[in-house]
Order: C-alpha cells, then structure tokens, then sequence
C-alpha cells in the first residue's frame, strides 16, 4: 500500500506507477474489506474524491468521475461523463465512513438522492452522465444496477442503525 499511497496530498493513487494521478476506483477499497471505512488514510482519500476537479479531486454536480482524462490516458480519448458506478461507490464509502463517523452520512444521503434524478423513466441508468445530465456510454448498465441496490440498501441499514 506503501507505494501507492502520496504522501504529499494524503490520498491512495491510481497505481504504483502513478500515486498523483486520483482514480475513484480506491472507494471499494471498505467495500472489499481491503481497508476500513474508517482508516485515516482511507478518509483522505474519500476526502480527495469529493473535491472538485478544479482543486484537484472527481466529484462534480454530487457524481463522481472515475479519474481525471487529462492525467490518465486510457485510450479512447475525448471527454467522459461522471461514471453512475463510481458516484455509488462513493456513496458505498461515504455510509461506510459514516459508521465512524456521522458527519459522512448527510452527505452519502445526499449523494444517493441525487443520483436517483437521472435515472430514466422506468429507474434504468445509463454508464455515465454528461455535464448536461444526458445519459452517454452502455445503457443499461448491469454492474450499476447492482450496486445501486448495494448502496440503497447498506445506506438505509446504516441510517437506521444510527437513529
């Protein structure tokens, strides 16, 4: 964990080979079980996630990017949305951390709520979103959808054990 971890903005990388380079996929990192919610290091990086990219993190508008496209290529160029996958992730950290600590689970609320607005007509969801709230990518998304479950319901747990 050592190698991947940069020290200088206190969050988990993309990689060994690239620790500055922020990607959302570290936010399963509790869901695993690869590390707790509530390690500081974890908190950090969850911390990072939720800035804006203008201050160097990958949540705009309440959803979440998977990384930043101007510091990863990953070979398909041009623009991507926020990734429906990774915001649900982020809401999956943000209940996790919220188990230690309360101040999380307005925000993963808020999140979840958010995200149900660019579902569809009948509660499908695309793979991503544009800057517009136009579904763009895979519709409909199997692995989305499974974890839109996942975080509905550790959300809901986690709120009501909390009460």
């Amino acid at each position: 964990m050592a190698k991947a971890w940069n020290n200088e903005g206190k969050y988990f990388g993309q990689s060994y080979e690239e620790p500055d380079v922020l990607d959302s996929a570290v936010l399963i990192m509790p869901l695993v079980f690869f590390m707790q919610g509530s390690d500081p290091r974890f908190l950090g990086t969850l911390k990072q996630v939720l800035k804006t990219p203008e201050r160097g993190g990958l949540t705009s508008n309440n959803l979440v990017f998977r990384y930043d496209v101007t510091k990863s290529d990953d070979g398909v160029g041009g623009d991507e949305g926020t990734f429906c996958l990774c915001t649900l992730w982020c809401v999956e950290a943000l209940t996790r951390a919220g188990e230690y600590d309360r101040a999380m689970l307005p925000r993963a609320v808020s999140m979840f709520e958010d995200f149900l607005l660019y579902l569809n007509h009948v509660g499908l969801c695309t793979e991503e979103i544009s800057d517009a709230g136009e579904g763009l990518g895979n519709a409909v998304q199997g692995f989305t959808h499974v974890t839109l479950i996942s975080a509905a319901y550790n959300l809901s747990r986690t709120m009501a054990r909390v009460r």
